[in-house]
C-alpha cells in the first residue's frame, strides 16, 4: 500500500483504550465484541464462520493476507466476523488458489479491516480485562465517538444471534470435502441426518457427507415435531454465535426433540453442544475471553488420549449443573472447562470444539465417523 493510498483506521475499546492503524477492505464502521484468535492459518475461514457474528476478530499471527482468498474456502454465505484486526497486511499475494486479495475480499463483503495494530498489546489487554466491546472505523470517525459507540453497544450476554445467521429455507447438502482430483466421486449417501442450522459451517457438512450421510439442513426455528416426522437416522446441532441462554425458544424445542427422539443419535458441536446442555436442564456461563484458535488440547475422559483442537466460543456449559444425568466426555486442558458431554446412556452427546477444523488440526475429525457409526447402528435396529 503506497503512502498516497493509506487510510487511517481506528479501533476504540469501551474502556477508553484506542489503537490507531491503517485501514483496508471496505470503508465502514463496525461495532462488536473484540476477541483474539491464535490460529496461524485460515483467516478467510475465520472471517466467514457465522460463530463470529457480532465480533471484531484480532489475529495474533503477525502477517496476514499472503495467500489471498478464494470462493472454495468460504465457510458460509451467512454473516460472520464484523471486522478484522491484524499486525501486518502482506503487500504480496502468492498462492495458486488465490482469486482475490484479502482487502478485495473484505470490501466485497462490506467489512472494514485495520492493520499496523500492536496485536500483542491488544491480546494481552483482552486476556487481562476479558472480552470487551469495541468499534473499528475506516471512515474518519472521531476516537471519542467510537469509544462511546463501543460503550453503548450491547454485550454478547443476552444476544440471540443464531436466528440471524440461520438459513431461511431447508436444503440438502451434497458436497464432500476437497479431494484430488477435485472430481473424485462423492460417497454413496446411505444414511440420512437432519442438521439444525444455528450458523453451520460448510466443512461440517462436508465431513458428514464424507461419512456417507445425506444431510438435510433445516432453519434454527424448525419445530421438533417436523424434524421427528422426517424420521431421520440421526440429528445434528450446529455451531453458531451469541449467548445460548438467550435462545429459550430453541431450548424448549430441543427439549421436545430429546423427549421424542428416543434412541435416535443426537450430536452437537459448540453452540449446539451448549444448547443440548441447556435443554437437558443444565447451565451455561460466559468465559473471560473465550477460546478462539487452533491449538487447544482436549482430553478424552474415557481413553485419556489428548487431541489438539480448533475452538471458537465465548460461553461454556456446566456439566456439573446436569447432576447425575450427564457424563463428562472431554476436558479442556488449558483451563479445565468441560469440552464434551454424554447424556444418560443414550447416543446423545456433544463437544465444545470443532472436529471439522477449517482452519485447524484434524485430530478430532474421527468424531464424525463415531457419529456415523451410531447413526448406522440406529438405522439397522430400526429396520
Amino acid at each position: 500500500m503506497s503512502e498516497r493510498d493509506r487510510v487511517e483506521a481506528i479501533l476504540a475499546l469501551a474502556d477508553g483504550r484506542v489503537f490507531r492503524g491503517v485501514g483496508f477492505g471496505a470503508s465502514a464502521t463496525a461495532v462488536g465484541e473484540v476477541v483474539f484468535n491464535t490460529s496461524m492459518t485460515g483467516y478467510q475461514e475465520i472471517l466467514t464462520d457465522p460463530s463470529y457474528a457480532g465480533q471484531l476478530v484480532c489475529l495474533t499471527v503477525p502477517e496476514i493476507g499472503n495467500v489471498g482468498c478464494n470462493a472454495a474456502d468460504v465457510e458460509s454465505e451467512a454473516p460472520g466476523a464484523e471486522a478484522l484486526i491484524v499486525r501486518a497486511l502482506s503487500p504480496v499475494v502468492s498462492n495458486w488458489r488465490s482469486e482475490q486479495s484479502l482487502p478485495e475480499f473484505l470490501e466485497a463483503r462490506g467489512l472494514p479491516g485495520i492493520a499496523e495494530v500492536d496485536t500483542r498489546a491488544l491480546t494481552r489487554h483482552l486476556r487481562e480485562t476479558g472480552a470487551i466491546m469495541g468499534a473499528v472505523s475506516t471512515e474518519g470517525i472521531d476516537p471519542e465517538r467510537l469509544v462511546q459507540m463501543a460503550k453503548d453497544a450491547p454485550k454478547m450476554e443476552g444476544q440471540a444471534l443464531a436466528h440471524e445467521v440461520s438459513t431461511g429455507t431447508p436444503y440438502t447438502w451434497s458436497h464432500s470435502t476437497m479431494r484430488w482430483p477435485e472430481d473424485a466421486p462423492v460417497p454413496e449417501a446411505a444414511l440420512r441426518v437432519v442438521a439444525y442450522d444455528f450458523g453451520i459451517k460448510h466443512n461440517i457438512l462436508r465431513c458428514l457427507r464424507d461419512e456417507g450421510i445425506e444431510v438435510q439442513v433445516v432453519p434454527s426455528d424448525t419445530p421438533a415435531a417436523d424434524v421427528l416426522a422426517m424420521k431421520p437416522d440421526g440429528i445434528f446441532l450446529s455451531n453458531g454465535p451469541g449467548d445460548p441462554a438467550a435462545l429459550p425458544d430453541v431450548i424448549d424445542n430441543l427439549k421436545a426433540l430429546l423427549d421424542g427422539a428416543g434412541e435416535t443419535p443426537v450430536f452437537g458441536i459448540c453452540l449446539g453442544y451448549q444448547l443440548l446442555c441447556l435443554a437437558a436442564g443444565g447451565e451455561t456461563y460466559k468465559l473471560k475471553f473465550g477460546h478462539h484458535g487452533g491449538n487447544h488440547p482436549v482430553r478424552d475422559e474415557s481413553t485419556r488420549k489428548v487431541a489438539i483442537t480448533a475452538q471458537n466460543h465465548g460461553f461454556a456449559a456446566s456439566v456439573e449443573s446436569l447432576g447425575s444425568g450427564a457424563e463428562l466426555a472431554a476436558l479442556n486442558l488449558f483451563d479445565k472447562t468441560a469440552a464434551g458431554l454424554r447424556l444418560g446412556g443414550r447416543p446423545v452427546w456433544g463437544v465444545q470444539y470443532h472436529p471439522e477444523a477449517s482452519p485447524g488440526p484434524h485430530d478430532a475429525k474421527p468424531l464424525f465417523a463415531t457419529f456415523a457409526e451410531q447413526v448406522r447402528a440406529h438405522r439397522e435396529r430400526a429396520g
